[in-house]
């Protein structure tokens, strides 16, 4: 999930990392700033940052996006017009020849587990699909439930443009704002609403 205002230098560079020559200079953040300082400086079991990684999710409506949209534990409430999820797929990923590892829950949760890409054909039986497609994360016979739904595939390096897959947006606003952006012609643009809160 990035700032609609971020699209352009996505179309244009790819998802850059903050340490990368192509970073963005007027990126705009909408994450949680205190969350992103402690995964700066989580040490991953192969010795490795979190915060050198560039994370996704593996499907919509996670607990950060109601963070984001609601302006919680100290984030700026973001309109989901302006919210914008950019896809990809393993198969984009290893096809640049990009690193990553995943996880089957918040990568900074003591219970979860890392995976390598050794174990890419195992992934759907590693993470909880029905998690973290579940609408909302709060059961009190599942008290793990959250940290399931927010798996993550997290991305070494940048991530080049043929790698994007796609956008989804909230509206039709969002939907022509993107469209009339430079280099956009060859991506996919969905309508969901229902991905957001």
């Amino acid at each position: 999930m990035t700032h609609l205002q971020n699209i352009p230098h996505i179309l244009q560079h790819g998802i850059t990392h903050i340490s990368s020559p192509n970073r963005n200079p007027a990126y705009v953040s909408i994450g949680d700033s205190s969350l992103i300082s402690v995964r700066d400086t989580f040490l991953l079991p192969n010795d490795r940052m979190l915060g050198s990684y560039i994370p996704f999710y593996f499907d919509a409506r996670m607990p950060m996006l109601y963070v984001i949209q609601k302006g919680f534990n100290g984030v700026l409430a973001t309109s989901a017009k302006d919210i914008v999820y950019c896809v990809s797929s393993v198969e984009a990923i290893e096809q640049q020849g990009l690193d990553y590892v995943f996880s089957d829950g918040h990568a900074i949760d003591v219970f979860t587990n890392f995976y390598t890409p050794a174990d890419r054909l195992n992934i759907e039986n590693l993470i909880d699909r029905k998690a973290i497609q579940r609408k909302y994360w709060n059961d009190e016979n599942d008290l793990d439930l959250k940290r399931r739904k927010e798996a993550e595939f997290l991305v070494s390096g940048d991530i080049p443009t043929d790698a994007v897959l796609g956008f989804v947006v909230y509206n039709a606003v969002a939907e022509q704002e993107i469209q009339q952006m430079q280099g956009f012609q060859n991506k996919k643009l969905i309508i969901k609403p229902e991905y957001y809160f």
